[in-house]
């Protein structure tokens, strides 16, 4: 009976360094994609809400008015 020797090198990670240097590239890829969207969804939700209502002395204006 004669044995059947299985080649798994070419689908291992280790001895492939295309598919490995393929593989880290696109975890690189992913990874600053990610961070370029968590960033701007960062910057979405701690926008500028608009101009806020805020109380000013009638002494600090422009044209002050006293009493």
């Amino acid at each position: 009976m004669a044995q059947e020797i299985i080649d798994n090198k070419h689908k291992d990670f280790a001895h492939n360094w295309v598919s490995s240097s393929r593989f880290i590239w696109f975890c690189q890829v992913f990874l600053v994609v990610a961070f370029i969207l968590g960033g701007c969804y960062n910057l979405y939700t701690h926008r500028y809400k608009g101009k806020p209502e805020v109380a000013v002395p009638e002494n600090t204006l422009y044209n002050p008015t006293y009493k």
